[in-house]
C-alpha cells in the first residue's frame, strides 16, 4: 500500500510502504517523465508541475517540469532530512539544520531564505 501522496496541480505522486514512487494524471510538461524507477524514497513531494523524492541515503530526486529550475538547481549532495515543494521552487532541509532552496525566484520565492544551521523538520 502507500504510506504517502502528494499531489501537483495536474499530476500526484504516491509513495509505495517499499519506497517505490508511482505517479499519475497529466504529462504535458513532463511531470510524470523522468519518475525514479528505484526503491528506497522516504519522502515525496509536488509543486505544480514537478516534483521532488528523499531517498533513503540522504539525496534528493527531482523530476517533471525544468522550466524555472525546479531540476537543474536541485542539490547533488547527500545529507538531507525533509523536503517540500511550493508552486514552482522547493526546499529542503540538510541533518544539520541548513535550508537549501532551489527553482524559481520570479516572485521572491527563495528570498530570505534562512542561513546557518540549526532549523528543523515540523511537518
Amino acid at each position: 500500500g502507500f504510506v504517502a501522496i502528494a499531489c501537483g496541480e495536474v499530476h500526484s505522486v504516491g509513495l509505495h510502504n517499499d519506497g517505490t514512487v508511482v505517479t499519475w494524471g497529466c504529462n504535458s510538461l513532463g511531470q510524470r517523465r523522468d519518475a525514479p524507477t528505484c526503491a528506497g524514497f522516504v519522502a515525496i513531494a509536488c509543486g505544480e508541475v514537478h516534483s521532488v523524492g528523499l531517498h533513503n541515503d540522504g539525496t534528493v530526486v527531482t523530476w517533471g517540469c525544468n522550466s524555472l529550475g525546479q531540476r537543474r538547481d536541485a542539490p547533488t549532495c547527500a545529507g538531507f532530512i525533509a523536503i517540500a515543494c511550493g508552486r514552482l521552487h522547493s526546499v529542503a532541509l540538510l541533518n544539520d539544520g541548513t535550508v537549501v532552496t532551489w527553482g524559481s525566484k520570479i516572485r521572491d520565492q527563495r528570498k530570505g531564505a534562512p542561513t546557518g544551521a540549526g532549523f528543523v523538520a515540523i511537518a
